[in-house]
């Protein structure tokens, strides 16, 4: 049984390893050996088998019997994991994860938007509009720990009101591409106030049902967005 000291062991040993890896200090097919883990960590057998669980079900590992815990390639990765892309925002190669993630939610967003304009409930209109003047009201002052809180729940809102169950579950992606973006500075002290009005003008479109401009306005974020990364994260 894993004492409450292991347990508070777990998630540093994890961090420490997930970081390591996806900044590629351990190159694919680099063997981990479990002994030299509890040696270097100072920790218990148990603590690293629970630590190279949930990295193989990441799959940045693979654990084998007389081989150990193999480095998987990227590839192989679930590049998808919010805590896979945490760490892959913390690392050197955050413009190119940054850029990536970005024309994901550009190929996405817009189309989702269009289905919540048809499929949005009177509460979620209402929840969206809401988070859209939220991120009005904190967009100016350099508040952009409470323009994020806004921002998050304004794209989970789209998302989830597009109706499409497999649009939902990018909520938590586009949350950590959001808060990667703030905490690590690749923002401007204020956010773009065409890109605040954006958001506040997609709102109005799903409200009035109108698919093609909910659409439309979403692609322009989406657009802005990759245009501040060619600033911010060349």
């Amino acid at each position: 049984m894993t004492t409450p000291a292991a347990q508070g062991l777990h998630p540093q040993v994890l961090t420490t390893l997930g970081l390591a890896i996806t900044a590629g200090e351990y190159p694919p097919g680099t063997v981990l050996r479990s002994d030299e883990l509890v040696e270097r960590f100072d920790v218990s057998r148990t603590v690293v088998r629970e630590v190279v669980r949930v990295l193989e079900s990441m799959h940045l590992v693979e654990s084998r019997r007389r081989v150990g815990v193999t480095v998987l390639p990227t590839e192989r990765w679930n590049v998808y994991d919010p805590q896979v892309i945490r760490w892959r925002l913390a690392g050197a190669d955050r413009p190119r994860q940054l850029r990536s993630l970005t024309v994901l939610r550009s190929a996405i967003e817009p189309v989702a938007a269009g289905l919540a304009a048809l499929h949005a409930t009177p509460e979620q209109c209402r929840a969206l509009t809401e988070q859209a003047l939220g991120m009005v009201a904190t967009s100016r002052g350099r508040q952009l720990e409470a323009y994020l809180v806004h921002d998050i729940a304004f794209h989970r809102v789209v998302l989830n009101a597009s109706g499409n169950e497999m649009f939902a579950r990018l909520g938590d992606v586009v949350a950590e591409v959001l808060t990667g973006r703030t905490h690590h500075q690749v923002m401007f002290e204020d956010p773009d106030p065409a890109a605040v009005t954006l958001h506040v003008q997609v709102a109005e479109a799903v409200r009035e049902r109108d698919a093609a401009r909910a659409e439309e306005l979403t692609r322009e974020i989406a657009v802005g967005a990759l245009k501040e990364l060619d600033v911010l994260a060349p």
